[in-house]
């Protein structure tokens, strides 16, 4: 159970990871930020960055083996890093449709989600 939480919180912090991150780029969008400066776009990406923060420490927290968890360090963060692209992915293929994955995208992702696999090899 603890692993599941801790899956769950990390892929909620990823999406306001990623909207903090990126999600700024569609400002330009709406009318109300046309005359944001650079230090309010800042700003609010911190603020949606505290969100992020709010649940990536507990998810690492409730996943880690030091705190009685089921994952090692090294583990949950390649866990994160693959929950990472996959919101990633998502957020562009929704927000930002002039952006073309390719082949090498894909090739690259499975790359990550293969380190996923191979962080939980026991050989």
């Amino acid at each position: 159970m603890k692993a599941l939480y801790s899956i769950l919180l990390l892929l909620a912090s990823n999406v306001f990871m990623t909207l903090a991150w990126y999600g700024h780029l569609k400002f330009k969008s709406f009318e109300w930020s046309k005359n944001l400066g650079l230090l309010a776009i800042i700003l609010i990406s911190w603020g949606l960055a505290f969100f992020e923060y709010i649940l990536q420490v507990p998810a690492n927290r409730i996943g880690s083996k030091e705190l009685g968890g089921p994952f090692s360090l090294v583990q949950l963060k390649v866990i994160q890093e693959a929950i990472t692209l996959i919101v990633f992915t998502v957020f562009t293929v929704i927000f930002f449709r002039h952006e073309t994955l390719r082949w090498n995208h894909f090739a690259a992702m499975g790359l990550v989600l293969l380190a996923v696999y191979l962080v939980f090899y026991e050989s």
